[in-house]
């Protein structure tokens, strides 16, 4: 599907905006994580990734076009945060995770945000100042956590997303495939730089079981890149050194210069998705599917994003049942019906657990549960079914239920003639792995304190 079929991104005037819709941290329990999937905000952040992504297919690295004055404004307000590394070294004293330093360099963020949008927006979008910093105040890691995540990650696109709403960005598959190809490829070096220098720690690190320690979109992004072409196939990442030309392959030698041993121990899920899954199409589809399910649907992640004002909080206008029923999908709107089919059977299962399955894990039981009572922004397929719909290489076991960094790094098939007994992963995966100790009150500390 081209940029161009998609929808077109809604337009909110400045006159729009309240003094009392200032955004805030609005998800504090599960039913506030559910609740937030009905909003509109939640439908203008899930449309908007999807035509960046389409906007982005075929085209390569490095992008050579000379900027526009939007993109070229957030490019210069990159660069100086780039610059105030060099003028706040990292201190001498050691620290296994996270240099004090970076708590100057937060704080300053923090302080001068307002003067950097003043600067970068023309005067008649000023007002919309105090409803833009919290987005790109929380972009660039938490220093008081002294760590970065795929939640800071998900903050700056969420910013993009504003700046566009605004129409300080002109949502058209032109300027979109900038804001990717250009700003967000800045992004992503301005931020490993700040990973590098301030030794900052993943936030919420699910291990070895995590897509990356800190990323998600550049993948999502990068895999749409590689969509159509032919001339590499997904098994390349596996032969390294990679053509940086996409920001897929940008992402995997990020890996290998932070990372050291086998891929297939320290990053098994990339490896899954290179030995299981047979085109790009299915690994972006896949992506998509994966990043709402474990970055947008885990509470200790998205509890610490602001909602409110451009992303509103509001349930969206489109028409949805208040419950899915056994067997069928979600009714979409009917403009939404057109881009998201829901042609694939959904069944109820009684016994599925809620942890959310790889997407491209290959199951023993095809039952699953209607996980969204809205049709999803991000789905192609209007339904999560859990496991990739086509061919792969053969039985891949879905990561276990996330134990942080301590986690097993051996990717284990399932093994029929093992003596062991096989251990219930749910939703009808089987594991013959014995469960490693990990006590509740560590996997709390962590998923509570340090996830975004």
């Amino acid at each position: 599907m081209a940029a161009s079929d998609l929808p077109p991104l809604r337009h909110i005037a400045i006159a729009e905006l309240r003094r009392a819709d200032i955004p805030t941290k609005k998800i504090h329990t599960d039913e506030d994580l559910v609740f937030w999937k009905t909003t509109r905000g939640y439908q203008d952040y899930g449309l908007f990734l999807r035509r960046l992504n389409e906007s982005v297919v075929g085209y390569t690295l490095p992008w050579t076009e000379p900027p526009s004055e939007p993109a070229a404004s957030i490019l210069s307000m990159l660069d100086t945060l780039d610059h105030w590394i060099d003028e706040i070294p990292p201190l001498p004293t050691p620290q296994r995770f996270g240099n004090l330093a970076f708590r100057t360099w937060g704080r300053r963020l923090e302080s001068e945000t307002p003067s950097l949008l003043h600067t970068l927006l023309p005067s008649s979008l000023h007002p919309a100042i105090p409803f833009l910093s919290p987005y790109f105040a929380t972009a660039f890691g938490s220093p008081v956590r002294m760590d970065y995540g795929t939640g800071h990650e998900t903050s700056f696109a969420l910013f993009l997303l504003c700046l566009s709403l605004l129409r300080y960005i002109e949502p058209n598959p032109v300027h979109e495939r900038e804001l990717v190809l250009s700003v967000f490829v800045r992004y992503l070096r301005l931020c490993w730089r700040l990973q590098d220098v301030y030794n900052l720690e993943p936030a919420g690190s699910h291990g070895v079981w995590g897509l990356d320690d800190s990323h998600f979109l550049g993948y999502i992004f990068g895999s749409a890149q590689l969509r159509d072409q032919t001339e590499y196939s997904v098994s390349a990442v596996l032969r390294p050194p990679l053509p940086l030309t996409n920001l897929y392959f940008m992402s995997i030698m990020r890996i290998h210069e932070v990372k050291h041993g086998p891929f297939h121990e320290h990053s098994s899920q990339l490896y899954s998705i290179a030995t299981g899954v047979a085109s790009w199409s299915k690994v972006n589809s896949g992506l998509f599917k994966m990043y709402e399910a474990e970055v947008l649907g885990k509470r200790v992640v998205v509890q610490h994003v602001f909602l409110g004002g451009l992303l509103d909080w509001s349930v969206s206008p489109d028409p949805t049942p208040s419950t899915p029923t056994p067997n069928t999908v979600p009714t979409l709107a009917p403009h939404r019906a057109a881009l998201y089919p829901t042609s694939i059977p959904h069944t109820n299962s009684a016994s599925a657990l809620p942890a959310t399955r790889v997407p491209w894990a290959t199951t023993v039981s095809q039952a699953s549960t209607p996980r969204s009572l809205t049709g999803s922004p991000f789905r192609t397929d209007g339904v999560h079914s859990g496991h990739w719909h086509g061919h792969g290489h053969g039985p891949i076991i879905a990561a276990r239920m996330p134990l942080g960094p301590t986690a097993s790094t051996a990717l284990r098939p399932l093994d029929s003639t093992s003596g062991t007994s096989p251990r219930s992963l749910g939703n009808g995966v089987v594991s013959s792995i014995p469960p490693p100790a990990a006590s509740k009150e560590h996997e709390c500390a962590r998923g509570e304190g340090g996830a975004h």
